[in-house]
């Protein structure tokens, strides 16, 4: 069964991307729609085994790699984290290949998108189910070729091409750092198997290295470098830029790689490598840092973004740094259980937003919208569903998740670990208003477009609102329903097992009452708020603008991350190439090499060409000069 999993998404991809134009459009997107979905079933199987069983298993499929210390086997690791990441993977995927069914039902090449999407399903499941480092960089590197096949779907595309470019370049920048960290743990360990690296870490915590002219400890070193992979694959601040320009392919991409796979890959590496980070405090600093600031700085840019999926992509962004936060802290299964639910509501909001765009015939600009709430009945319920659930409204999924982040991060108790609080208490208001400002400015409102009619708007059609109605049922439940489960007192001990260490166990205190119930209380009263900000009084947020137009601009432009990039990187790069292709390149080696060596046989063959005339006297003539040229050589000797 569990190979069947993981085989099933695989074959999936086989059928559709080499056969897809044998067997038709139809029967290529049936054919991968069923097999990831009997896949997710076989997951919520296994995963109800582990609960109710507590089983636990390390399947070998084959031996990989054996040379010299180096034995890879290609494994499937099944346990309480694994199982976990099984469930959201295949879940979201099967609901977003039935939903790809309607969306791209006008796209000429179906049977490839729906092969491309198996694929990257394949990959990830290949990452959360290794049992060694190599087997999840290969999956890794897996989800990331399959993301740049997806982003840049619509290869025709400029800006398509252009983003999964950028993708594939960013995320190369954070796999480096990633490789060396594996190459580190080889060198130090002999072995890059989980079971073994995690035994021998305590024998090196005392243990020196020289990087980059610097003594530093060996575990911060292993932690530091494995987090650098996480930050381009999560896109954390520094190489986040990646995500938003991801939002250029297909709305079901989004979906798939900003909910529950690719972007959580890098959350799983840290909570999978939970026995290392816990001897580094300062890689938990670097982290609980990173992550906070990430999740501020993606609410403010989101704040005043006019694309709806960016406004979701950054809402990604954000959620992501909760997530590295609680890692930060220590709280791996408070990371683990908002992983859980951000991927059902943030697959509904994705999901919902396609069926936005393709009511209003691909306008994705809030600004060209509104007035449509009665004309999308479902996609605005499950949109606000969705909303609720990303904000954290009592009681629903993200209420449950992002509050005990911040209660974890406060009862932290040291200065991180409060600034983190504090932090995600800010963010959490600025998400709720952003959020509603992207609802109001979509549905309520005057209808804003002039290039088409309100009467040409419609719903869509059953086979994209069940996958949405599925996703909405997750957001709605699955906090409460696995809270216990995932970060209950005894869950560190009972549920996840060995899956998640702690060297300390958390804190089973609760933060002061008026800390608990301020996120809460912030996140209601935002709804009023922007209610009157975007439908009751939409002059008073342009008059903000028109006061603070540096700030403005600073927020618009993305704090200016790609434009330092431009100038630092991107410029200096193309400047330094197209100097070494013009004159290394043209000159010297063309100039010297093939260019120069067939230029001058060329000359002589043409001078010695004019020799062979078929001239008899000519001939009889150097032979004569030839004849004379040798006895003066040999008079003169």
């Amino acid at each position: 069964m569990e190979i069947s999993i993981i085989a099933l998404p695989l074959l999936a991809s086989i059928i559709s991307g080499f056969f897809g134009k044998f067997i038709g459009d139809r029967n290529s997107e049936i054919v991968t729609s069923f097999l990831v979905t009997i896949s997710a079933i076989l997951s919520c199987v296994v995963l109800y085994d582990v609960v109710i069983n507590q089983y636990l298993e390390n399947i070998v499929i084959a031996k990989w790699i054996s040379s010299g210390s180096l034995d890879v086997n290609w494994s499937i690791k099944i346990d309480p984290l694994s199982s976990v990441m099984l469930v959201v993977v295949t879940s979201v995927s099967s609901l977003v290949h039935i939903y790809s069914i309607g969306y791209m039902s006008h796209d000429p090449h179906k049977p490839r998108f729906m092969a491309y999407l198996s694929l990257f399903t394949f990959a990830m499941l290949m990452l959360v189910t290794s049992d060694n480092f190599i087997q999840l960089f290969f999956g890794w590197e897996g989800v990331g070729l399959c993301s740049y096949f997806l982003i840049g779907f619509w290869f025709k595309k400029e800006t398509a091409n252009a983003a999964a470019i950028k993708a594939f370049l960013v995320n190369r920048v954070g796999d480096f750092g990633f490789a060396l960290g594996i190459f580190l743990i080889f060198y130090l360990f002999g072995t890059v198997n989980y079971s073994e690296v995690f035994e021998l870490i305590p024998t090196i915590i005392d243990k020196k290295l020289v990087f980059l002219g610097i003594n530093v400890n060996a575990i911060d070193l292993i932690c530091l470098l494995l987090f650098v992979g996480a930050m381009g694959k999560s896109a954390q601040i520094l190489l986040h830029t990646w995500l938003p320009d991801a939002m250029e392919g297909p709305t079901p991409v989004s979906a798939l790689i900003h909910a529950a796979t690719m972007v959580t890959a890098g959350v799983f590496l840290v909570v999978r490598c939970s026995p290392i980070y816990e001897y580094s405090e300062l890689a938990l600093n670097v982290i609980t840092i990173v992550g906070m600031s990430t999740a501020f700085f993606a609410a403010t840019v989101a704040l005043v973004q006019t694309d709806i999926k960016k406004i979701i992509a950054y809402s990604t962004c954000s959620q992501l740094g909760y997530m590295f936060f609680a890692a930060g802290v220590g709280a791996y299964n408070v990371a683990m259980f908002h992983l859980f639910t951000h991927a059902f509501f943030k697959a509904l909001l994705f999901l919902g937003s396609g069926s936005v765009i393709h009511a209003f015939k691909d306008e994705q600009n809030i600004n060209k919208m509104g007035g449509v709430w009665k004309k999308l009945p479902y996609t605005y319920t499950l949109m606000i569903i969705g909303t609720l659930a990303l904000t954290g409204f009592p009681f629903l999924s993200g209420f449950y998740s992002k509050d005990a982040i911040i209660e974890f991060a406060y009862l932290k108790g040291n200065t991180t670990g409060y600034y983190a609080a504090g932090i995600g208490i800010i963010t959490a208001f600025l998400t709720s208003i952003y959020s509603w400002r992207l609802m109001f400015k979509t549905f309520h409102g005057d209808y804003n477009n002039k290039d088409i009619k309100i009467e040409e708007t419609h719903e869509s059609p059953l086979v994209m609102l069940i996958p949405l109605f599925f996703l909405s049922i997750g957001a709605i439940f699955a906090g409460f329903f696995f809270k216990e489960l995932f970060i209950g007192y005894d869950s560190g001990g009972n549920f996840w097992q060995e899956s998640i260490f702690f060297l300390n166990p958390l804190s089973n205190e609760h933060p002061p009452f008026w800390f608990l119930i301020m996120t809460p209380v912030l996140v209601i009263l935002s709804i009023p708020l922007a209610y009157y900000l975007f439908v009751k009084n939409k002059n008073l947020p342009t008059q903000i603008v028109d006061s603070n137009k540096p700030l403005y601009h600073f927020l618009l432009n993305k704090w200016y991350f790609d434009e330092l990039y431009e100038n630092i990187f991107v410029i200096p790069s193309k400047k330094l190439g197209l100097f070494l292709w013009k004159f290394f390149d043209v000159k010297l080696i063309d100039g010297f090499g093939p260019d120069g060596i067939s230029a001058f046989i060329k000359k002589c063959s043409i001078k010695a060409n004019k020799f062979q005339s078929g001239f008899i006297y000519q001939y009889a003539f150097v032979m004569l000069l030839g004849f004379s040229a040798l006895l003066t050589f040999l008079i003169v000797r």
